[in-house]
């Protein structure tokens, strides 16, 4: 791996260096914040936490020239001098990806009983980035993934009511009273679960169609809450998340969104 010098920045007090030749670490400026070092690997957007802990503990990272195997180890940044395989670390270029998350693969970067993973399906140039929000492993459809944290932060934030929108098939004949009862919602293991809006599309007593919207997107809202109100939920695919459409792209493939596109898009659709 290749990197550039870090920016200068004040160092905090460490022991005695075992690698003279790693750059000495400058002066504070006035932007430099102290954070946990798995921490400062997800904020420059190089790895997840979960991944950046891997590399810290098999000792691959240096911190004013000593291998440190905390990851809860705090660093000054811009500041420290932080080398990951003897190479400086910076801030990762940007990126955000639509990608068609396909049905049984799972939303993790490693999964404990072997299933696929997003990062199973995704080329290697996409491993450093991190899922905006997670899609159930029966769930298929758009999936956001970037490394810019302050962005995906602003998308799950409940707070700013980013618009989920989703194509349901359920079991069973949806009534108009039951679609307004899953708009007025109901509480399940101490969550109020809603839908922000619900369309019938087509109806049978075999299965219904809906076009369904969340704003919030508590983990797996949609089938508890047609559950509870009788209709098991049998295919699940998110079409749209804020500004952001799947379009045509088919199963397993994604497509790439300047980052400065991004952040226009969802500011317009906020405006």
């Amino acid at each position: 791996m290749h990197r550039k010098p870090a920016k200068p920045g004040r160092p905090i007090p460490t022991q005695s260096s075992r690698a003279p030749s790693a750059p000495a670490a400058q002066p504070a400026t006035d932007a430099t914040k102290r954070v946990t070092l798995d921490r400062l690997f997800s904020k420059l957007g190089l790895a997840s936490r979960s991944v950046a802990q891997e590399w810290i503990s098999a000792g691959r990272v240096r911190v004013n020239q000593r291998v440190v195997r905390s990851a809860d180890t705090w660093v000054a940044w811009p500041g420290d001098s932080v080398l990951l395989d003897d190479q400086p670390i910076q801030q990762s270029t940007q990126r955000f990806v639509l990608f068609h998350k396909p049905k049984s693969v799972v939303t993790t970067r490693q999964d404990e009983k072997g299933r696929t993973t997003i990062f199973d399906v995704l080329p290697e140039e996409l491993q450093t980035l991190h899922a905006v929000g997670r899609l159930d492993q029966a769930t298929s459809g758009l999936l956001l993934l970037t490394n810019d944290t302050t962005l995906s932060s602003f998308l799950t934030d409940p707070a700013n009511r980013i618009a989920r929108r989703y194509l349901v098939t359920v079991r069973g004949e949806v009534s108009e009273e039951t679609r307004l009862a899953s708009l007025a919602g109901l509480t399940d293991e101490g969550e109020l679960l809603h839908c922000e809006s619900v369309m019938i599309q087509k109806r049978s007593g075999r299965e219904s169609h809906l076009d369904v919207t969340l704003t919030e997107g508590k983990n797996r809202e949609i089938r508890r809450l047609f559950k509870a109100l009788g209709h098991e939920v049998i295919r699940l695919r998110r079409i749209q998340f804020g500004p952001f459409e799947i379009g045509d792209l088919p199963p397993g493939s994604w497509r790439e969104v300047p980052i400065a596109e991004a952040r226009t898009a969802l500011h317009q659709q906020l405006s």
